[in-house]
């Protein structure tokens, strides 16, 4: 394993910037995450992509927000911004559970320490370099700022919000994935330009005084309700989410604007999907692949679970109601070249650790890669949030053959032993018949191959709920469909004489959801012999389609009403139908069928004592970490690549 000098990390002290021969810097980025140098961790692109540009950057890592505020003040004032990137995870999600608890540890901080942050540090930060520096522009990215870009619900807080630059008191969101933004705003700023002409780049966004809006109102601005009008009407709330969802998944988006006050919340739309050449770039920057030298012999359970692994693609096109990967990176995928891949995985195996197995080669969704319209023109002019709900569009491509080729590339290099799909797999795609003869017999072969050669014991996937009701709110196929899939997998594994399990997910507390929903999925999976682990109670965060059901009570599209579970109370209710085989919740449960009325399913449900424990029969764990897509993890997977 080839070793660093300190000097090819970017610098985080005085002393490295020394180090560097420089005596100024254009750009101070803070990052509420420990400092990987690495394409799966925000900051680290867009300080890459600023160095890239030929600009002077630094980073500041989870500076230390008490006392006299050295860290602040350690690098000086940069000539150009300050930039802020909270973090991979919005900092509330990171560091509480659905019931508000806090979460064994923090992934992103050293030995996952949980005093390396401040909740909001998008907030904490902004103002304390506003009192250091109060003519130095602030420059929000990451996460947790792009989901707070306009009114939205803090579950946290329980209440609704304005634009987080309203308690921020920053200048600008560059929101989504960055890079471009990031660079431009540099070149910007550096040819003399004002940040008040930077309020024309594409994916910003920034407050304007009510009459000085730049160009003035155009007709094809849409106006959302103010934020007033949504703290008096939850119904304004649910109908602002549509536009937002809209306006976010389209190829030729409109402005959104939103009254706060007496001032204007402006968005202006986001930049084209990158282009392959475009992304090749963004992971060939010469990242070191490593923690930062001063978290050595500490662990960083993020870099731990990502380091073996390669991400491939770009985007989703799923459009899960209770997802933000579409919101942050798109709905349109952008694809690596099979060389920048491959290029990727040489360097994965340099690691003294890796022994021949990557532990994923995949994406925010593992099968999505190489997919799109096959009539780029029809894509323009579409606004659908998912391209896969309520059926697969009939001008998406779904034949997978490009990523059957990128797994024989990669499994035919000399020294990996194995790839597997740690990513969660769409199956409603690999179910999908085209009518074309190829793309059928393609999606075929990448099933076999992927129950044969990709699965490391366990596939995960994400059948999310068993009632067709809830899984429509949800935007996720019905549940006939994994069991559909289910049956191929057991099929393929009884043919090969492997032993594997398919791990599902499934959500309780989702909008829409009962009681009584619950206790069918519990007598529905324990029939298919699971025992559930790999769950997760709903958390609402900012700017999903389901977090606004869940306040308004209405569906943002239909403007039907829609109940949901609020109640701790009601929300342990649900949860607790997951884990009917435990001895411990028996009684609970039990109370709770009679209480609703389905006493006929105690029997069924409960009637037979518990034969296939964790502790006796693996095959019937089902084990792992809760998960939530803005919410934790498939956070921590390897991830959609840095939100940055």
């Amino acid at each position: 394993m080839a070793t660093h000098r300190l000097s090819e990390w970017l610098p985080t002290t005085r002393k490295e910037v020394e180090l560097r021969g420089w005596d100024e810097l254009d750009v101070i980025l803070f990052s509420g995450d420990a400092y990987v140098d690495h394409p799966s961790f925000g900051a680290a692109v867009i300080g890459r992509a600023i160095e890239a540009a030929g600009w002077r950057v630094a980073i500041v890592p989870q500076p230390d927000w008490h006392g006299d505020f050295r860290d602040f003040k350690k690098l000086g004032r940069p000539r150009l911004f300050f930039g802020i990137s909270p973090g991979c995870m919005d900092s509330m999600v990171n560091k509480y559970t659905a019931n508000r608890r806090l979460r064994s540890e923090d992934a992103y901080s050293p030995d996952g320490r949980h005093d390396c942050r401040p909740e909001y540090p998008t907030i904490v930060y902004t103002k304390i370099l506003k009192d250091l520096y109060p003519d130095v522009p602030v420059v929000l990215g990451g996460i947790e700022a792009s989901m707070r870009r306009l009114t939205h619900y803090d579950y946290w807080q329980d209440r609704l919000r304005p634009s987080i630059l309203y308690d921020s008191g920053a200048d600008m969101i560059i929101y989504g994935m960055g890079e471009r933004g990031i660079v431009e705003l540099c070149a910007l700023l550096a040819a003399g330009g004002t940040m008040a002409e930077a309020r024309q780049l594409p994916q910003t966004v920034h407050i304007v005084k009510s009459g000085e809006l730049p160009g003035g109102r155009r007709s094809d601005d849409i106006v959302l309700h103010s934020h007033e009008r949504c703290l008096a009407d939850k119904r304004c709330e649910a109908e602002n989410y549509r536009h937002i969802e809209e306006e976010s998944n389209k190829v030729h988006a409109c402005r959104l604007l939103q009254e706060t006050g007496n001032r204007i919340t402006v968005v202006n739309p986001p930049y084209p999907p990158m282009s392959t050449e475009e992304l090749d770039a963004s992971f060939a920057y010469p990242y070191t692949r490593m923690p930062h030298p001063k978290y050595k012999g500490k662990r960083i359970p993020a870099f731990e679970m990502i380091k073996h692994s390669v991400n491939i693609h770009r985007g989703c096109f799923g459009g899960c109601a209770f997802c933000t990967i579409s919101a942050h990176q798109g709905k349109f995928i952008t694809s690596r070249s099979k060389e920048s891949i491959l290029r990727e995985v040489r360097q994965v195996m340099e690691q003294e650790d890796f022994r021949g197995y990557l532990s994923d080669l995949g994406g925010p969704s593992a099968n999505m890669y190489g997919m799109g319209g096959k009539d780029r023109a029809l894509c323009e002019r579409c606004k659908r949030p998912s391209c896969i709900h309520p059926h697969i569009c009939r001008n998406l491509d779904t034949n997978p053959q490009a990523l059957l080729d990128i797994y024989h590339a990669v499994d035919s290099i000399p020294g990996i032993k194995k790839s597997f799909i740690g990513s969660g797999v769409r199956y409603d795609l690999l179910l999908h018949r085209s009518g074309d003869a190829d793309t059928d017999a393609a999606i075929d072969a990448y099933t076999r191959e992927l129950v044969c050669r990709h699965v490391s014991g366990r596939l995960k996937v994400a059948p999310e709920h068993t009632s067709d009701e809830v899984l429509r709110l949800m935007r996720k196929p019905s549940f006939t469909q994994f069991e559909s899939f289910k049956r191929i997998f057991d099929h393929i594994n009884q043919k090969e004489g492997l032993r594997q399990q398919i791990i599902p997910y499934f959500i309780s507390s989702h909008p829409g959801c009962s009681e009584s929903d619950m206790a069918h999925l519990a007598l529905i999976t324990k029939r298919l012999d699971f025992q559930l682990e790999q769950v997760q109670d709903f958390t609402p965060t900012p700017m999903t389609i389901s977090t606004e059901m869940w306040y308004t009570g209405y569906d943002p599209y239909t403007l039907q009403p829609v109940r949901s579970a609020k109640t701790p109370q009601e929300k342990l209710a649900q949860r607790m139908f997951f884990f009917w085989y435990k001895p411990e919740e028996r009684h609970k449960i039990e109370h709770e069928l009679r209480r609703i009325g389905l006493e006929r399913l105690i029997p069924q449900l409960l009637g037979r004592p518990n034969t296939h424990s964790p502790e006796r029969n693996e095959k019937h764990q089902h084990q792992g970490k809760p998960r939530d897509r803005q919410t934790k993890p498939r956070n921590v997977r390897r991830r959609h690549r840095g939100d940055n």
